[in-house]
């Protein structure tokens, strides 16, 4: 391909680190992961945060931690990775599905109406790294207190529910002023390898519970769950004479390495001097150049009190059906440019199609589907590739529609 889609920066700081890493026989959970979960924490301002091997993992793990369970509904959006429904349906509640807005995030409009007595956690999803509108489902979520029931001492202590947000795409974002991280009770960062700040594959669940909660022994709990329930981790057990340890639950095994923290260490150091300064000079490219064609719509990335983290960049073209999309990314390819598609909606997919999920209600998921294209975005990306991904997608869109 003259133009990949999103491959992962990996140089001459990466490769040493992790050999640096190898040498010092640390390859599992050890020193390495410690310093980049307080360094997470510096960089986001997040009381507590718990490496781990994936976005999805945090997910889960919060969600098992505050007893959501089957009889219990969660909110998604319907416009996402199926991760975020994945988890709910493994811890046998339901996800309840709503539509998305015209910026691709969560409607908290269908939030509002979305919310039942069975309703234990809304889950947000920052698509592309834009924040959604974080004030606008906690006003909902107070709003609704009255329909609130808790199903354990948790819920109760906690007396609403718990925004739990998807934040796979977006450290580095803000709202307000605040960054992401912080912006829900408790949020997801994925590393995964197409990720702007990757580990390889890793994630890390940011813990931001109000008072009365200790979000330190929330930490202490969940980063035994992610080690089979033991007391402790390969670092505890490393002094001496420290051997013994319990199982005090049933736990799963989802740490994160040295490895991979090696990794995020060099990526988290230069991400607002060179990462996101880079991939906003792309973003901002791309909109200068397809600003002069009225058949495209520009994304949202940038407002008042949002700032994205420049992950994906979700281009709209107008009026375009489905088939018309696909064969126009069929004519990019064949140019040799890689671009792809974020999202097909949840009910699109097998299983929750046959699970009787609909694209019912979701007018603007659907829309906002059949006529997406995502550009590629990625640190190494020159500026001469930049160029050549726009004069494609014109004389592709002009082969396909005129």
């Amino acid at each position: 391909m003259k133009v990949p889609f999103s491959p992962p920066r990996i140089d001459e700081k990466i490769i040493k680190a992790v050999e640096e890493t190898l040498r010092t026989g640390w390859i599992s959970t050890g020193p390495k992961t410690k310093l980049f979960e307080l360094e997470l924490e510096k960089y986001t301002k997040a009381p507590k945060i718990l490496c781990l091997n994936s976005a999805t993992a945090g997910l889960e793990l919060i969600m098992r931690y505050w007893g959501i369970g089957p009889g219990d509904e969660v909110i998604v959006p319907a416009y996402t990775y199926c991760a975020t429904a994945n988890v709910v349906m493994h811890c046998g509640a339901k996800p309840v599905m709503v539509d998305c807005g015209e910026d691709f995030n969560i409607s908290p409009e269908k939030v509002e109406k979305a919310i039942t007595g069975r309703t234990k956690a809304i889950v947000p999803v920052d698509i592309g790294g834009y924040p959604c509108d974080y004030d606008a489902l906690y006003d909902i979520i107070d709003k609704k207190k009255h329909h609130f029931k808790p199903g354990n001492q948790l819920q109760k202590k906690l007396g609403r529910i718990i925004l739990v947000a998807d934040s796979a795409h977006s450290i580095g974002a803000s709202y307000k002023g605040k960054s992401s991280g912080i912006l829900a009770d408790v949020s997801s960062f994925s590393f995964h390898a197409v990720k702007n700040l990757t580990t390889a594959e890793g994630g890390a669940l940011c813990l931001n519970l109000p008072e009365p909660f200790n979000n330190k022994d929330i930490y202490d709990y969940l980063n035994t769950l992610s080690l089979h329930g033991q007391n402790k981790d390969a670092l505890s057990k490393f002094t001496k004479a420290a051997w013994e340890y319990d199982v005090i639950y049933p736990g799963y095994k989802c740490n994160m390495t040295d490895i991979q923290a090696s990794m995020g260490l060099v990526e988290l150091e230069r991400y607002e001097r060179e990462t996101l300064p880079k991939r906003k000079e792309i973003f901002d490219f791309y909109s200068a150049e397809l600003k002069a064609f009225d058949f495209f719509q520009i994304p949202e990335y940038e407002s008042e009190h949002k700032k994205t983290s420049y992950h994906l960049y979700l281009l709209t073209i107008a009026n375009v059906t489905e088939a018309q999309r696909n064969e126009i990314i069929k004519k990019v390819f064949e140019k040799e440019i890689s671009v792809n598609v974020h999202y097909k909606p949840l009910p699109l997919m097998s299983y929750y199609r046959d699970m009787g999920y609909t694209l019912k209600g979701l007018d603007v998921s659907k829309r906002k589907y059949e006529q997406e294209i995502s550009l590629p975005v990625f640190f190494d990306l020159t500026k001469e590739q930049q160029q050549l991904v726009i004069k494609s997608l014109v004389s592709s869109y002009q082969e396909v529609v005129g």
